[in-house]
């Protein structure tokens, strides 16, 4: 039998092409799923975020409580002075390394610490064991003291394990109160349904929470309730559900001999910020290996991953508030001198607020210096800013060529409902020739599954200021999906850098 390439087949590329029907409006959900979809508005904690910051912890403390004890015996002013922290600390991360290699760090592990007290043990151990012979290798085993190192041995281990004493008893609580999962959905119901949240139940330590199923077939073909869990509405009121609850995954459980029908489903669905998986637990199709992933031991098609996820996410907020705070205070200047301006030329706030879309569809509150006389102002964004569009006062009409009113945004970005670098953030009414954005992009809300910017790489490269036509929406769209599709740091340090240099081109910003 021909393995099968499922990049192909579901690839981005092949659900934007695939000829399905529109992104289905729906007024909203039933009470019964929203009154659910409440239950999971509490953000959770990433069992990878855990594990990670847990690595960080154990480095820490074996570091110091040898800094410690190389003190107390030895002291700082001896011929070794700068070789006992560099091999304490290489100690230190040699252990943390072993750890990981045995997985001592799976959540599954780190619940059952007695279980696990051998492994500790052997690798603690053997961290010893591989220091020992190398400084015997390098004829230096006789420089160090015996009693540092005995001592670190029995001081570290013990402080290792009391850490994932109370480590467990944490993971533990955090389960119970649903702090630490996976939310997921099941798309698709029926047998096929109830083999996959049998399959997954099943699994030991299981950190995935199913929060219910969604199906566009009928009560017949599709029963109301599938293994304990409820129907709580159809795929397009699932969008609706994933807007309101933390969900973090679909999986979709159809079988992959449906082509068509799963085409149509992803359609809809990826432009959600959440992993998307294909069940292929029940599936006579052959693929290749790697293109498998795995709940417990259930396989699973990684079809579309969250864009910005776990570490990459604490990387590009810590981006934020750092280039924020930069931000702020080197312009300063500008922005008092441009308050000041604005006071004397016109009467009304210094500052305008503006209902956006954020992320996930989120209403944020977008501030920017006011550049319209007050009693003209529109704050929704129906009717687009054109060139000598007379509600723009003569500072509003500097100010927006040159992107200064955009300045008070990096308050947004500082505390959080924007970042320094995304697409750029829309009007919630904003409309082209009497039509939303979204009835004139399809997949337009996928921009979405990423923080809106400050600047952006459409922004860069030239689809900035009005946009008067079907085209410039569907452009700007393009190079936004782009972006989020290629993201990382150094494409966002790319786009930032760049952005001072593309701003000098004032032809579209009135």
């Amino acid at each position: 039998m021909n393995e099968i390439d499922p990049a192909h087949r579901f690839s981005m590329e092949a659900v934007r092409k695939f000829d399905g029907p529109a992104e289905a409006q729906v007024p909203g959900i039933n009470d019964v799923a929203r009154q659910v979809a409440s239950q999971y508005r509490r953000d959770t904690m990433s069992p990878i975020m855990v594990s990670g910051v847990l690595r960080m912890v154990e480095f820490a403390v074996l570091f110091l409580s040898g800094m410690c004890l190389y003190f107390y015996y030895v002291g700082f002013f001896n011929y070794l002075a700068w070789q006992y922290p560099l091999t304490i600390a290489a100690a230190s991360f040699l252990a943390v390394v072993l750890l990981d290699v045995s997985d001592s760090y799976q959540i599954a592990a780190l619940m059952r610490p007695l279980a696990n007290f051998g492994r500790v043990l052997l690798v603690w151990a053997g961290t010893f064991a591989l220091m020992a012979l190398t400084a015997f290798a390098m004829k230096a085993s006789e420089d160090y003291s015996r009693l540092l190192f005995g001592s670190w041995f029995v001081v570290g281990f013990l402080l290792i394990f009391g850490l994932r004493l109370v480590m467990s008893r944490l993971i533990r609580r955090w389960a119970r109160d649903g702090r630490m999962e996976r939310r997921a959905l099941i798309v698709g119901g029926g047998k096929s349904a109830e083999m996959l949240i049998r399959s997954v139940e099943k699994q030991p330590y299981n950190d995935i929470r199913i929060c219910g199923i969604f199906d566009d077939r009928g009560d017949k073909r599709s029963p109301p309730i599938v293994a304990g869990y409820p129907k709580l509405g159809t795929i397009s009121e699932l969008i609706e559900f994933a807007r309101i609850a933390r969900i973090d995954m679909l999986i979709v459980s159809l079988p992959l001999t449906a082509e068509s029908r799963v085409l149509q489903l992803l359609k809809k669905l990826w432009v959600l910020p959440v992993d998307i998986r294909l069940s292929a637990h029940s599936n006579a199709l052959q693929f290749r290996p790697r293109a498998y992933s795995y709940i417990g031991s259930v396989p699973m098609l990684d079809i579309f991953d969250k864009p910005i996820n776990d570490w990459d996410s604490v990387a590009k907020r810590s981006f934020d508030i750092i280039f924020s705070l930069v931000g702020i205070i080197v312009f300063s200047p500008v922005m008092l001198a441009t308050a000041i301006a604005i006071k004397l030329d016109s009467k009304g706030p210094v500052l305008f607020k503006q209902k956006r879309h954020g992320f996930n569809n989120e209403v944020i509150e977008v501030y920017k210096f006011r550049s319209m006389y007050t009693d003209r102002s529109d704050p929704t964004a129906k009717q687009t800013v054109t060139k000598n569009d007379p509600r723009v006062t003569r500072v509003g009409r500097f100010i927006r060529k040159t992107s200064i009113d955009e300045l008070p945004q990096f308050f947004n970005s500082l505390f959080g409902s924007l970042s320094l670098v995304g697409p750029r953030p829309h009007a919630i009414a904003a409309q082209s020739h009497n039509l939303l954005y979204n009835e004139v992009v399809d997949g337009y809300f996928a921009r979405h599954k990423v923080k809106p910017g400050v600047t952006g790489w459409a922004q860069i490269n030239g689809w900035r200021g009005e946009m008067d036509t079907n085209e410039k929406i569907r452009m700007r769209t393009e190079y936004d999906l782009y972006y989020i599709e290629n993201w990382s740091m150094l494409f966002d340090l790319r786009i930032l850098f760049l952005t001072p240099v593309r701003l000098l081109n004032t032809e579209n910003a009135y």
